[in-house]
């Protein structure tokens, strides 16, 4: 069995069914340094390279292409991002290995490439290349 080379966690959070109740517990209550208006995170918490509130209705359009998750797929609770050294690579492992891919190797608008599957725990993970937490440019 082959390894994917994990470089670090890119980062984590809940997907929040309330946004505001989750904004008020994390933001106002815990005091946590987020910043945004519909998707709330911060790299300025040790740990982790980012947190974010991440909207379930987002997750799903990055998923799916639409705001609704779909009813046969599990609702995942929290997301999870490793970057990795080649997401090609890692995305052709995690096919191997007979994972369900949700998003295979996609590039995102804000620059971010991504491979997206629900892991049997339903943590929507992320196998992804980063290039503003490598160095590589600031995020767009």
């Amino acid at each position: 069995m082959k390894n994917i080379d994990v470089l670090f966690i890119a980062g984590f959070g809940p997907i929040v069914r309330d946004f505001q109740a989750g904004k008020k517990l994390y933001k106002d209550v815990l005091g946590l340094p987020l910043e945004g208006d519909d998707y709330l995170n911060t790299n300025k918490v040790d740990g982790v390279k980012e947190f974010g509130l991440w909207p379930l209705s987002q997750a799903a359009e990055s998923c799916f292409g639409t705001k609704e998750w779909p009813t046969e797929i599990p609702v995942p609770q929290a997301w999870l991002e490793f970057d990795v050294a080649d997401i090609e690579a890692a995305t052709k492992e995690l096919e191997a290995q007979g994972c369900r891919l949700l998003v295979s190797a996609r590039r995102e608008p804000w620059g971010q490439t991504v491979t997206r599957f629900l892991s049997p725990d339903g943590i929507l993970l992320g196998i992804t290349h980063t290039p503003w937490l490598r160095g590589e440019g600031e995020r767009p």
